[in-house]
């Protein structure tokens, strides 16, 4: 035993999952009974295991993650030294970012989970807790904010995505790569990324807001229904670098009139640029407009910051000012 204290909190995903009596495979495991199927576990540290909910990942909401970053905040008040979140592995991109916005100080938080599940011929789920569970109680991990770790590759939560639907690899950073590796049961970090200054989860759940993603030929005729719908925000997915159609342009600059707007990209990766393209929809026209650029950020990162943000009653300020930091 190495003194360490983890909590250990499960959501159920696919690492969960053992055949059910309907067909197909469902979340049946909790935290302890995962916690206890990897007996090295107790050689990294003490395990506090709790089990907040046990569903599919499409299912869970950012309230329950307001709620896991809530308790991970209070055992660190207790003396925890770090913290593994088990969920499925559909939304552990936007529970990591989540989660590093919400959780204060330098303390590793670690998300993990599964790509088969736990009565699969080669089911991974118990090295990915253990190699998580090691990186949380590593010191050299001590103020990166949250991480994403399977497949012994260590993630930052902001550039972590989901990028194959079946492989144990589906994990990727195609903008920086992994920040280390487990190996040899050690964590190796070869590069660190700055914290950005987070938003307190003691503000509840993020405000809702709309996420659409541009195509061809769209003219941008829902963008006028959002405020009736009950939508504090927007982020839009643009083509290429953050682009709508010209004739789209009217609609989204009448849009960010009523409601902040983020430009983002509906590309796997790169930045929304601020500065380059000039036409009628180009990002250039659209920042004219009032559109804020998501920057760096995903479209679904991007919803998720917005709605952090506008918390509270904050507005287009307290929006550009969140993605300040991102671009």
């Amino acid at each position: 035993m190495s003194g360490k204290r983890l909590l250990c909190l499960s959501l159920g995903g696919t690492i969960t999952m053992v055949p059910s009596a309907e067909g197909g495979i469902a979340p049946k495991l909790g935290a302890a009974e995962l916690v206890a199927s990897v007996p090295d576990l107790a050689k990294v540290a003490a395990v506090e295991a709790d089990s907040p909910a046990r569903l599919p990942s499409p299912s869970l909401t950012p309230g329950h993650l307001v709620d896991v970053a809530q308790r991970i905040e209070a055992a660190f008040a207790n003396g925890a030294d770090g913290a593994v979140v088990i969920q499925g592995t559909d939304t552990i991109e936007e529970s990591a970012f989540l989660l590093d916005l919400l959780v204060a100080g330098d303390r590793p938080v670690v998300v993990t989970g599964a790509m088969r599940g736990a009565a699969a011929a080669g089911a991974e789920g118990p090295a990915n807790l253990l190699a998580a569970a090691r990186v949380a109680a590593s010191e050299a991990a001590r103020g990166l904010g949250t991480l994403a770790v399977l497949n012994d590759e260590i993630h930052a939560a902001r550039f972590v995505q989901k990028s194959h639907t079946a492989l144990p690899s589906a994990f990727t950073s195609p903008m920086a790569g992994p920040l280390g590796i487990v190996a040899e049961d050690r964590v190796r970090i070869f590069t660190r990324v700055e914290r950005h200054a987070g938003l307190p989860a003691q503000d509840g759940p993020p405000r809702p807001v709309a996420l659409l993603t541009w195509a061809m030929g769209d003219d941008g005729r829902l963008l006028d229904a959002l405020p009736g719908l009950g939508y504090a925000g927007a982020v839009i997915a643009g083509m290429g670098a953050g682009h709508v159609p010209a004739d789209a342009a009217d609609a989204v600059g009448a849009l960010a009139t009523r409601m902040p707007v983020v430009l983002a990209s509906r590309c796997a990766t790169g930045p929304a640029v601020t500065e380059t393209y000039g036409y009628p929809g180009g990002e250039i026209d659209l920042i004219r407009r009032g559109v804020l650029p998501g920057g760096m950020l995903s479209a679904p990162k991007a919803r998720l910051l917005l709605g952090l943000a506008l918390r509270g009653g904050g507005g287009h300020g307290a929006a550009a000012a969140a993605f300040a930091a991102y671009r």
